[in-house]
C-alpha cells in the first residue's frame, strides 16, 4: 500500500465512518460476542506475503463493527462516554498523518505552542485563576500519577529521586473513600503503597458525600503524632461511582494549613465548568496545585485527551524532568519541553483536536450540549421515580444518578436485561451497601428522545 492507495482508501474509510455514525441507533449498545469469539476468526500466525487491502478492508468490516461495544452510540449512557466529535476525528486524522513525536519544543514547534494555547483558552474557559498554567496527558490516571509524584518528592525534599525510598520518612496520602481507583493505583506506582492512602470518611449530613474536613485535619494531625509524614491530598469533583462531590475550598484550607500539596480530580465534571452556573460545584478550585480534566469525556475531544493545570508546574517539572545531551534544544533559549511535564518521553500532538473543536463548536455550542444533557438527566430520574418499584438511590449530580428496582436481586436481573435488550446500555455500581444502576447522559450526539428511550425500555422490562 503506498500514498496514492491511502487516498483512495482514505476516502472510503470517510464514507464508512459516516454510515457507521448514521447507523448507530439501529445497532445494539454493547457487543453480542463471547470472549474469544474474534479471536477464533483470526489466523493463528501473521502472513508472509502481502494481502490486498480490500480484503483486509472486507476483513474488518466483517469481523469488526459487530464485535464492539459502541461508545459513539447516543444511547450509550453507562461509564462516562469517551466522545468523539466529528472536528475531532477530522483532527486526529491529519496528526496520524503527520505522524510527529511531539516529545520536545524543536520536535514538533507547532504541537507545543498550540499546546500552550489551547491551556490557556480551557483554562479561561472554565473560570480558573490566571496564574494557572497546563499541559495534556493520555489520561487523568497519568495526571493523578504526575500529581502524587510530585507530593512525594516535594515531601521528601526531592531526595527520592536520586536516593531512592528505601530508608526515607513513610509518606502519607489523604483521600475520601468516593475517590477513583486511579488514586489508589497512584499510591501504589509511586512507592507510597496502599497502605499508605488514607481513606477519609465522607461527611454522612452532605448529600454530596464529600470528604469531611475535620476528619481530614484529624487524620493528618494523628499520622503527625504517629512520626508519619503527610505528603498530600487528592479531591474529588464529580466521583465516577455516584458523583461525589469534596468541598473543595474547605478540604484545601486544611491542606493549606499542613502544607500539602493538592490534587484536584474532576475528570469528568471538570467540562462542564464551562457553563458558569454549575462552577459552585468546585468554589475554592483555585487554591489547588494540580487540577485534571477530561475533555474526551464530555466535551467532545476524541479519546485521549486529558488536561491537567499546575499552579507551580516547576515543581512537576523537578520531579519529572530528565534532560540528557541528546534531548538538549541548542542555540535556543529556555523552552517548553513538555516530555518534562508528565512521565513518558514520547508524546501525540493531541492539542489540534482541542484546537478543531473548540472552533468548530464554540463555548457557547458546547455549553448547550451540556446543558442540555443535565436538564434531560434530571427530567428522566423525576420520571423513574415515579414508576412502580423504583427508587432514585442518589440524585443527580450533573448529569449522573443512579436507581434501583425492588431489591438487589431484582436490580442486578433488570440490569441484565436491560443490556441484553440492546436499546440502551447501562452499568451498576454499589451505594450505602446496596446494588444501584448507574445513568450518565453525555454521549455528544444524543438527543433528548435517546434519553427518554430509557424509560421506554425500563417501561417495557418490568411491564410484568
Amino acid at each position: 500500500m503506498n500514498h496514492d492507495d491511502l487516498h483512495f482508501w482514505s476516502r472510503r474509510a470517510a464514507d464508512w465512518t459516516r454510515d457507521y455514525h448514521a447507523g448507530l441507533r439501529d445497532r445494539p449498545v454493547r457487543a453480542r460476542t463471547r470472549p474469544g469469539d474474534t479471536a477464533a476468526r483470526l489466523p493463528a500466525t501473521a502472513p508472509e506475503a502481502p494481502e490486498p487491502i480490500e480484503t483486509i478492508f472486507a476483513d474488518f468490516e466483517t469481523l469488526v463493527p459487530d464485535a464492539m461495544t459502541h461508545w459513539q452510540h447516543p444511547r450509550f449512557f453507562a461509564y462516562f462516554p469517551a466522545n468523539a466529535a466529528p472536528a475531532s476525528i477530522l483532527a486526529e486524522q491529519l496528526t496520524a498523518a503527520m505522524a510527529a513525536q511531539a516529545m520536545l519544543w524543536q520536535t514538533s514547534p507547532a504541537a507545543t505552542e498550540i499546546e500552550q494555547v489551547m491551556m490557556r483558552w480551557l483554562r479561561d474557559a472554565l473560570g480558573l485563576a490566571g496564574h494557572f498554567t497546563g499541559t495534556i496527558h493520555d489520561s487523568a490516571t497519568t495526571a493523578t500519577l504526575c500529581a502524587v509524584l510530585t507530593m512525594r518528592e516535594r515531601a521528601l525534599g526531592w531526595r527520592g529521586l536520586e536516593a531512592g525510598l528505601s530508608g526515607q520518612a513513610r509518606l502519607r496520602l489523604y483521600a475520601s473513600r468516593e475517590t477513583h481507583s486511579s488514586v489508589d493505583k497512584a499510591a501504589r506506582l509511586s512507592g507510597i503503597g496502599q497502605d499508605n492512602l488514607v481513606k477519609v470518611a465522607t461527611d454522612p449530613d452532605d448529600a454530596q458525600l464529600s470528604m469531611d474536613p475535620q476528619a481530614l485535619d484529624a487524620a493528618i494531625r494523628a499520622d503527625k503524632a504517629a512520626g508519619l509524614t503527610p505528603a498530600g491530598v487528592i479531591l474529588c469533583v464529580g466521583g465516577t461511582s455516584v458523583g461525589a462531590i469534596d468541598r473543595i475550598r474547605d478540604c484545601i484550607a486544611i491542606a493549606r494549613a499542613h502544607d500539602l500539596y493538592t490534587h484536584v480530580d474532576a475528570a469528568w465534571a471538570g467540562s462542564a465548568m464551562i457553563c458558569p452556573e454549575f462552577r459552585a460545584l468546585w468554589d475554592g478550585v483555585d487554591g489547588a496545585d494540580s487540577i485534571v480534566f477530561n475533555p474526551h469525556k464530555w466535551l467532545g475531544a476524541q479519546f485521549d485527551c486529558a488536561v491537567q493545570f499546575l499552579a507551580n508546574p516547576a515543581e512537576q517539572v523537578r520531579t519529572l524532568g530528565l534532560r540528557p545531551d541528546y534531548l538538549q534544544t541548542l542555540d535556543q533559549d529556555e523552552v517548553t519541553n513538555f516530555n518534562e511535564w508528565t512521565v513518558p518521553l514520547g508524546r501525540r500532538f493531541r492539542a489540534l483536536k482541542l484546537w478543531f473543536l473548540l472552533r468548530a463548536y464554540g463555548l457557547e455550542g458546547l455549553r448547550a450540549r451540556i446543558r442540555n444533557h443535565v436538564a434531560w438527566s434530571r427530567e428522566l430520574a423525576d420520571d423513574i421515580a415515579a414508576l412502580p418499584g423504583f427508587e432514585i438511590t442518589t440524585a443527580p449530580v450533573l448529569s449522573l444518578f443512579t436507581f434501583r428496582w425492588h431489591d438487589d436481586a431484582r436490580t442486578r436481573d433488570l440490569l441484565a436485561r436491560i443490556n441484553d435488550d440492546g436499546r440502551i446500555y447501562l452499568t451498576q455500581t454499589s451505594h450505602a451497601g446496596r446494588f444501584v444502576i448507574r445513568l450518565q447522559v453525555g454521549q455528544f450526539d444524543c438527543t433528548r428522545d435517546d434519553v427518554r428511550c430509557v424509560l421506554e425500555v425500563l417501561k417495557d422490562l418490568t411491564r410484568d
